[in-house]
């Protein structure tokens, strides 16, 4: 856990060892102060009242300083925590920040929102209110074993023999609740994850479920939690339980034998002073037992922030894409695949096999396929969301990999198919694409996404909120602004993901027209189905389950009666279907 922490603070670390050492110095002195108890009690039951004096004197100063000391540990503690919110959150978000684009997945996203939020209060409080009594309680333990030691060493054998056993036990309780907890965490990650698409679809929900809202999946989400979280509860109860009796049945152990070495020295008629010594360990005994208990009760607590540490060092082990140490510029905007193959993951089928092909600077090229063919996986890999698994991708003749993200970033501009707008206005959202945008590129931009008769009919223009992932808008707008955003960043390279799925007829044409402008001056790879878009390409590339099939120009694909050919009579077929009236004699 320590190496953990040490490795998510970073150059944050010397507060956490500082923390550490004062919290053991702070055990030790508690401990210390402890024993001085023996000798005052020694000289109390020997009548030497002004001897006990002396040595609780000791004492009183022993726990003054413990005190002064405590408050000091506490804010050494309470600053690691600081430095983990703090610090260590923005390291987390740097190395995330470095991560490709690939890795952002829903349930990796799932998971870095409930680690950055949950996992990281948890991680926060352990310095602050854990640490020091669970380190207090480890090695306070061991001064009284060696004062047991001096005083009777079969008793400080049996007291350091106990600590192995507590260790064991404690090691055991964890395992069983291990996987208790990352259930428990897991489930409820997919409930937060749930409520917020509950608040955010309501819309979609109550037209498909009625007055209840759709509100099954987040039940049912819940309703899992729950059970996980009993479980978690459950299993935690009984690691308390079997803690505690650890240390209580080591305690019966040390009182057994202390009893028997009482009853040993009454009966050989000893020195008052053997019986003193009995009568001392006894104390010590029962002191050695409560630092313990405070161990075993922290346990659950430990466990389950380790958990926490552990999906942070998940997330932490994720090796970034490289970056090159000499990065090469490109020198135009050529796009070229060699060989290139792709699976997401070793044990994962390839979604693209052995793909090789050339897109020429200015041009713009059609990229078509059915469903699942890999479409969507070659545009992101040219976007270097990920690196191929075999072959090279290159932009303007250099391989993306000896490119710095900067570089690539701002020679390729992209927009999807899924489009997600900033808390902000819609001139904000433009200006994401180029920050230092006036505002006449940003309504220029926005007249060639089609954006132009949105503001005009909005009270605010460009200024009007969009609200949260653009929720005061229609998917359509959102997809124009998102549109905007791609074009104002003028970048030679535009990857379009069938960006006028959502659009209307005449929108669609708007974008087609903007598409037409732009070709010579920008390289465009656009996948789409609209006939329109795709005709007026230099080249067509056909996929098919991850394989390019065919590639050529529209009129030479057209004319070979392939898959392009096929393609292009079902897209017709489709335009010219309609609902005919019913002829005479026949029923409607």
């Amino acid at each position: 856990m320590l190496k953990s922490l040490i490795q998510l603070l970073g150059d944050d670390a010397p507060i956490l060892r500082r923390y550490l050492g004062m919290a053991v110095s702070y055990a030790l002195l508690g401990g210390f102060t402890l024993t001085t108890l023996v000798p005052v009690m020694r000289r109390l039951l020997a009548g030497d009242v002004r001897g006990a004096a002396l040595w609780l004197s000791l004492t009183v100063v022993g726990v003054v300083a413990c005190w002064a000391w405590r408050r000091q540990v506490d804010r050494a503690g309470v600053a690691v925590g600081v430095a983990i919110l703090q610090g260590a959150r923005q390291r987390l978000g740097d190395h995330v920040a470095s991560l490709p684009l690939g890795w952002f997945t829903a349930h990796n996203t799932r998971r870095l929102s409930h680690v950055i939020t949950h996992g990281m209060m948890a991680v926060a409080q352990l310095p602050a209110h854990v640490f020091t009594p669970v380190i207090t309680g480890a090695v306070t333990p061991l001064v009284i074993v060696a004062a047991l030691c001096v005083l009777h060493w079969p008793l400080g054998l049996i007291a350091l023999l106990g600590l192995p056993m507590l260790l064991a036990a404690l090691w055991l309780t964890a395992r069983l609740g291990r996987r208790a907890e990352q259930t428990y965490q897991r489930h409820f990650a997919d409930t937060s994850q749930r409520m917020v698409e509950f608040a955010q679809a309501q819309s979609v929900l109550r037209a498909f479920n009625g007055e209840g809202g759709g509100a099954q999946w987040l039940e049912q989400a819940i309703d899992r939690q729950r059970q996980s979280g009993m479980r978690l509860i459950y299993q935690s109860t009984l690691s308390v339980v079997l803690n505690a009796w650890v240390v209580q049945a080591l305690f019966a152990v040390l009182l057994i034998a202390a009893v028997f070495w009482l009853n040993a020295q009454l009966g050989m008629a000893q020195d008052a002073g053997s019986v003193i010594a009995v009568v001392v360990a006894l104390v010590l005994t029962s002191r050695y037992i409560d630092p313990l208990l405070d161990v075993a009760s922290y346990a659950e607590i430990l466990r389950g922030a380790d958990s926490q540490l552990e999906e942070v060092q998940r997330i932490l082990a994720v090796a970034p894409l490289p970056e090159p140490e000499r990065p090469h510029a490109p020198a135009s905007g050529s796009i070229e695949l060699r060989g290139v193959s792709l699976r997401y993951a070793p044990d994962q089928p390839e979604v693209l096999r052995d793909v090789s092909l050339s897109i020429a600077p200015g041009s713009m090229t059609a990229l078509i396929g059915a469903s699942g063919s890999g479409k969507t996986s070659l545009l992101r890999l040219i976007a270097r969301f990920f690196d191929a698994s075999q072959g090279c991708v290159l932009i303007g003749g250099v391989d993306v990999r000896q490119m710095s993200s900067s570089q690539l970033a701002s020679h390729i501009s992209q927009i999807h198919q899924d489009t997600y707008l900033f808390q902000g206005s819609i001139a904000d959202n433009i200006r994401v694409g180029r920050p230092a945008a006036s505002l006449v590129d940003i309504l220029d931009a926005a007249a060639q996404a089609g954006v132009t008769e949105l503001i005009e009919r909005l009270p605010q223009g460009i200024d009007t909120p969009v609200g949260e992932g653009g929720a005061r808008l229609s998917g359509g707008e959102r997809q124009r602004i998102a549109i905007a955003r791609a074009l104002i960043k003028n970048a030679p390279i535009l990857l379009v993901d069938e960006a006028t799925a959502a659009l209307d007829a005449e929108n669609q044409h708007v974008i087609a027209q903007t598409l037409s402008r732009l070709r010579g001056g920008h390289t465009l790879l656009v996948i789409a189905h609209q006939l329109s878009t795709v005709s007026m390409a230099d080249q067509i590339l056909v996929l098919d389950q991850g394989q390019l099939v065919e590639q050529g120009s529209p009129s030479l694909l057209r004319a070979s009666h392939g898959r392009y050919a096929h393609f292009l009579a079902q897209r017709r077929a489709a335009k010219g279907w309609r609902i005919a009236a019913p002829s005479n004699g026949e029923q409607a």
